[in-house]
């Protein structure tokens, strides 16, 4: 069932679409929260509310499309107009629905329905708001084709678990981060099962979302992923062993397990040698940037030390004038000495250099300090990057080793099958020589 819905004003003009006779039939279904029993005269009461506020978008219209095969009940609409509800937010607000029928382009009567909400809390005269509303619509729109099992249009179907081959890097370790979720797996078979009406449409949709359809050794019909586990079909798909075979055909023309399993062992390998590859050329780029942000830094302090040398270098030329000029010159100078002023002005001198150079010290202290902090901060982001380069090595070493083991151990299953397929024969020619030829013809 498509779900479309936005927020607007107009509460005469929507009424007045709502109740065309363009239509073969327009029943009002249901009022709730209206003094008005009549659809013009509810969304008039909504708009009266929304004028004690200044939200101007006071409505939220939704339609409510089911597949045109589809034939739904009455409370089909109102399960999934109770469901949009709940999701939007809009709980308990007052709400009108419409139902109208129509033929279509086939000639055949359709059904579809109308929900309006008023989004005004009349208790906060505030508006609701209504976040992501296209998403919540599709979300609750994707559970309404899985649940009534109609053919899911291919623009709402969830892709889940994509397909490793076409992963980046990055998306590797999102995907070895977040691990299986039981909900995506399942709902990843449901859009593949919803979306194909043939094995080939399944087969392919199965690995857009990374799985792999196989002959199971006793379940039938199985998928697998690229960590090797297995999933029955049937049960994952939501459907039943039945179905399944009408649509897939039966299960002795799929690939044998073991079959899929050293296929996505090999691909696997390959693609982990492009993620060491690719590991390590930005391994080796984040070197080069890190050495190029060493150097800036370096840059950084030393012209912070020469603008501090030179600042000070000028402060000093500045005081030692200010200090030299205290002293007068002349007559004037002889009695400041006769009477002791130049000395005290002498000792005021030396304690006021000696005051400028402790604190020129003390500045070229604090700047030392702050830039030992930046240089031990950039170098423990050099070792940070230096540690997640080799956690990522290491990772991407045990997945491609888990992918050579998984090869190596099909391999030896074939060995021993050979082998057992050879000593059976060996028996079978040495009981042939023994007894000698069959007389039976």
């Amino acid at each position: 069932m498509i779900l479309v819905g936005n927020q607007r004003g107009g509460a005469r003009n929507l009424a007045q679409h709502l109740l065309k006779e363009e239509n073969e039939r327009v029943q009002l279904h249901e009022l709730r929260g209206f003094v008005a029993d009549d659809l013009d005269g509810a969304l008039g009461e909504a708009y009266a509310t929304s004028r004690g506020t200044r939200c101007k978008q006071f409505l939220f219209s939704l339609s409510l499309n089911p597949p045109p095969e589809a034939d739904v009940s009455d409370a089909a609409f109102e399960r999934a107009i109770n469901l949009a509800e709940e999701r939007l937010g809009l709980s308990g607000q007052p709400r009108a629905v419409v139902f109208h029928e129509k033929y279509g382009d086939d000639g055949n009567l359709r059904r579809h329905a109308h929900a309006v909400w008023s989004r005004i809390d009349a208790e906060e005269m505030k508006a609701v708001q209504l976040s992501h509303s296209h998403r919540k619509l599709q979300d609750v729109s994707r559970e309404l084709y899985l649940e009534h099992g109609w053919k899911m249009p291919q623009g709402l179907a969830v892709t889940g678990a994509r397909d490793p081959r076409n992963f980046t890097l990055d998306e590797w370790q999102q995907a070895r981060r977040a691990g299986n979720d039981p909900r995506e797996i399942k709902a990843a078979f449901q859009d593949a099962w919803a979306i194909s009406d043939s094995k080939a449409a399944f087969i392919h949709a199965l690995e857009e979302r990374g799985y792999r359809l196989a002959r199971g050794d006793r379940r039938g019909f199985v998928a697998m992923d690229h960590e090797g586990e297995i999933y029955a079909v049937p049960k994952w798909a939501g459907v039943k062993t039945r179905d399944v075979r009408e649509r897939l055909g039966e299960e002795s023309a799929l690939p044998a397990l073991e079959e899929i399993r050293l296929a996505i062992a090999r691909d696997m390998q390959r693609k982990m040698e492009e993620f060491q590859a690719e590991a390590g050329a930005r391994e080796e780029n984040q070197e080069q940037e890190a050495q190029h942000r060493q150097d800036i830094l370096e840059a950084r302090h030393q012209g912070q030390e020469t603008a501090l040398t030179e600042a000070q270098r000028l402060r000093t030329e500045d005081e030692e004038q200010e200090r030299q000029g205290r002293f007068r010159k002349g007559l004037l100078g002889l009695w400041d000495r006769l009477r002791g002023a130049y000395k005290r002005t002498e000792e005021q001198n030396d304690l006021e250099a000696d005051l400028a150079r402790r604190r020129d010290e003390d500045e070229r202290e604090r700047l030392a300090a702050l830039q030992r902090e930046k240089e031990a901060e950039a170098a423990r982001e050099r070792e940070l990057e230096k540690q997640r380069a080799e956690d990522l090595r290491r990772e991407l070493e045990a997945d491609a080793q888990r992918y050579r083991d998984m090869e190596a151990e099909r391999r030896e299953q074939r060995r021993e099958e050979f082998m057992e397929q050879r000593r059976n024969d060996d028996q079978a020619r040495r009981a042939l020589q023994r007894d000698g030829p069959s007389l039976d013809r």
